[in-house]
């Protein structure tokens, strides 16, 4: 009687015990990557002429600091709207390879009269709760994937991704596809001479010169 009471006590915690944990019901992985977004803002002295003197060499230094890069979007915030000062930014940004985005997210602090904000906004795309082990041993009744299914490829997606915004949109009509461009490492491949190419008439060459001197 103590054997079947110990029994019954147990098949209920199994059960509980196969529902613990993530579920994956499918091949599509309940672990998708996330992108969040972080918006660094300097606000440099301007005026009808551009960035005031010595303002170019401080967004300069700014800009080195925050290592900015592909992938970072930089906008100018000027409520003059002057074309020069615009202009100015967008030549500290070429130093870095970027270009100056047409749209400006809202900052919550003012901006003070005579001067203009510069706002780098950064994403990050990652994937939380991975890797997961949660489900690795449990009885699984209804023939789900592993509770770990899908962290290591989506993971290595966020990852690889140059630009994590493009996860959330993808690539912009502002950016047109380059057939040149995505064809360059295939078409230089095939172009290629092989590796072998002259090998046979440089062995052929050596062998008369040993056998003509063996005569």
């Amino acid at each position: 009687m103590l054997k079947h009471s110990l029994l019954l006590g147990i098949g209920p915690a199994l059960l509980l015990a196969g529902c613990g944990g993530t579920q994956n019901r499918g091949l599509e992985s309940v672990h998708q990557p996330v992108v969040s977004r972080a918006d660094y803002a300097f606000d440099v002295g301007s005026g009808p002429g551009g960035l005031a003197s010595g303002e170019a060499q401080r967004l300069a230094a700014w800009m080195a600091s925050l290592k900015v890069g592909y992938g970072d979007r930089i906008a100018v915030d000027d409520p003059s709207r002057d074309p020069a000062t615009r202009a100015d930014v967008a030549a500290a940004a070429a130093r870095f390879g970027l270009l100056v985005s047409d749209e400006a997210p809202v900052t919550p602090a003012p901006i003070a009269p005579g001067t203009a904000r510069i706002v780098v906004s950064r994403a990050h795309a990652y994937v939380p709760g991975c890797p997961d082990y949660s489900r690795m041993y449990e009885p699984n009744y209804n023939a789900h994937t592993s509770s770990n299914h899908g962290c290591a490829v989506n993971s290595n997606l966020a990852a690889m991704v140059a630009s994590p915004t493009d996860l959330v949109r993808g690539e912009g009509a502002a950016s047109p596809y380059d057939p040149a461009v995505a064809t360059k490492a295939i078409d230089r491949f095939r172009k290629a001479e092989p590796t072998g190419a002259g090998g046979t008439a440089v062995r052929a060459e050596a062998t008369g010169g040993g056998s003509s001197g063996g005569k």
